[in-house]
């Protein structure tokens, strides 16, 4: 069960990460920030991370592609919220 609670959490702290990631010019503080993405999303609500990811595995957890994730995962939580 996806709850309020849970995409107002996921959207806080991934909106708060992105913002930051997309403005940084520091490799050493991006790789932070995609280390500390993927320690949250192994503990958040599984079905919220099925939902944003789309059934693909690696998602938030792929070093290649993690801006265009993280920036996708913000877009999906907002429109839930609304």
């Amino acid at each position: 069960m996806i709850t309020k609670d849970s995409i107002e959490t996921a959207y806080s702290f991934l909106h708060q990460k992105q913002r930051i990631y997309v403005h940084s010019t520091l490799d050493w503080q991006k790789d932070d920030i995609e280390m500390a993405i993927a320690g949250y999303v192994d503990g958040m609500n599984h079905e919220l991370y099925d939902y944003i990811s789309g059934g693909r595995a690696d998602f938030l957890r792929n070093h290649r592609r993690f801006q265009e994730d993280i920036t996708k995962a913000v877009e999906i939580l907002e429109k839930m919220l609304y």
